[in-house]
């Protein structure tokens, strides 16, 4: 069956036929062509980068460059899935006119599909700006990285009535502003399920069970690239850091020990050449 570029009416569709749908983040070209070729539904170039590829503590340092930057790498190393650019801390908050702006530079310079921004009802009307625009949104609700500061750390959302209530009361209120999918972070599996039959829009879970309408994880979690901190929703599919820590040392060996570069890795020359030398 030929395969074909998903957009965001794709993503609409699988919830209907109840298909889940995938999702991964990756900040760069070399990253988007291997998730692609694997068949991954959409790619989230995440504001993580500042965590992940930058050295950051947070994702609050991040900038609409730095964004900008890796979404256009990961663009044109994607054929097939539905990338989408994730609005950083400040490109939105201040005002909608410059969040409007800055989800239109997402799709004119950075060349993805869609935005994803963090927030409930309070960011509605800005989503219906932007929709209206023709920018294609994602909604982010229960723990939202880029207000850590203001949760008092990573902490799960939504388990008290009052907070599971607004949970829901933000998803229908970005589904009804027209967001076309919502991710839900750190959210019980019970509640996840809940707020994904309550509204017609997918969600996308990350730490909230497999009740949701798709799955997120970031490339270098499930990969399994660096062995610092796991979270406690994260799945190691694989144990690169071991593997490229051994790789790396077995280089360093043959480079000391002169069986690299091997003869089948260098180039030749005539001997006569050599010996008009002088």
């Amino acid at each position: 069956m030929e395969r074909k570029p998903i957009t965001t009416s794709t993503i609409r569709q699988m919830k209907v036929e109840g298909r889940p749908s995938t999702m991964i983040t990756a900040y760069d070209y070399a990253m988007a062509r291997n998730v692609d070729e694997a068949g991954i539904d959409m790619i989230l170039v995440g504001d993580s980068v500042g965590n992940v590829m930058l050295g950051y503590s947070s994702t609050i340092p991040v900038t609409m460059d730095a964004m900008i930057h890796h979404t256009q790498a990961v663009v044109r190393g994607t054929k097939y899935a539905l990338v989408v650019g994730d609005m950083p801390f400040m490109s939105y908050q201040a005002s909608e006119a410059e969040g409007l702006m800055n989800a239109g530079r997402f799709l004119k310079e950075g060349g993805c599909a869609a935005i994803k921004l963090e927030g409930g009802s309070e960011v509605c009307p800005l989503v219906k700006k932007m929709v209206t625009a023709g920018i294609p949104v994602m909604g982010h609700i229960g723990l939202t990285p880029q207000s850590v500061n203001q949760f008092g750390g990573f902490k799960v959302q939504g388990k008290d009535v009052a907070a599971a209530q607004k949970l829901v009361d933000d998803a229908k209120a970005l589904e009804a502003a027209g967001a076309f999918s919502i991710v839900l972070e750190c959210v019980p599996a019970a509640l996840a399920a809940k707020v994904s039959e309550m509204i017609s829009i997918p969600t996308i879970g990350i730490g909230a069970g497999n009740g949701c309408d798709g799955q997120v994880l970031v490339c270098n979690d499930l990969l399994g690239v660096s062995n610092g901190f796991t979270p406690k929703f994260v799945k190691k599919y694989r144990d690169l850091h071991q593997e490229i820590v051994g790789a790396v040392s077995e280089y360093i060996s043959d480079v000391r020990d002169r069986s690299f570069p091997a003869p089948e890795h260098t180039f030749k020359i005539d001997d006569e050449v050599l010996e008009k030398l002088y």
